[in-house]
């Protein structure tokens, strides 16, 4: 896979992809940029929960007509030295509809050990939370702390 990255002046970059499609990117003004773009580090987080998500979708597709509404929030915290890397990132998986806890979460970990590349590319403690019909739904394989 080969992505181009143009730099369009200061700290403005466009990538394009096999895909084709544009990305903008750009640092924040505390790092000489004008913040016309999403930073490297957000699209980080939001190929991560696109990966996550695509791999859900696929592991749940005879399922589907039974989500209403699927939402991934990533949160990442990132190391106070530089390079300023994620060390933990925290995925929220919030599905509203008539799907049972056990299927989402089910898809939830297929996709993050066996699917998600992007997921295997990081060198961050991973950690993900269901919130279904807006309660929050422990993994029932997750060992008590």
């Amino acid at each position: 896979m080969l992505v181009t990255t143009k730099w369009q002046g200061k700290r403005s970059f466009q990538s394009v992809g096999p895909s084709g499609f544009s990305i903008s990117m750009d640092a924040t003004p505390a790092y000489g940029g004008d913040g016309e773009g999403a930073t490297p580090m957000e699209l980080l987080l939001a190929g991560l929960a696109g990966c996550i998500g695509i791999d859900i979708t696929m592991i749940l597709n005879n399922f589907l007509h039974t989500v209403e509404h699927l939402e991934i929030d990533a949160e990442g915290s990132r190391r106070e030295a530089a390079p300023k890397g994620f060390n933990a990132i925290e995925l929220t998986v919030r599905v509203d509809g008539t799907i049972p806890d056990y299927r989402v979460w089910n898809a939830i970990e297929l996709g993050s050990k066996k699917y998600c590349s992007v997921s295997d590319s990081l060198n961050a403690d991973i950690t993900y939370r269901l919130i279904l019909n807006g309660i929050e739904v422990p993994n029932p394989k997750a060992l008590p702390q």
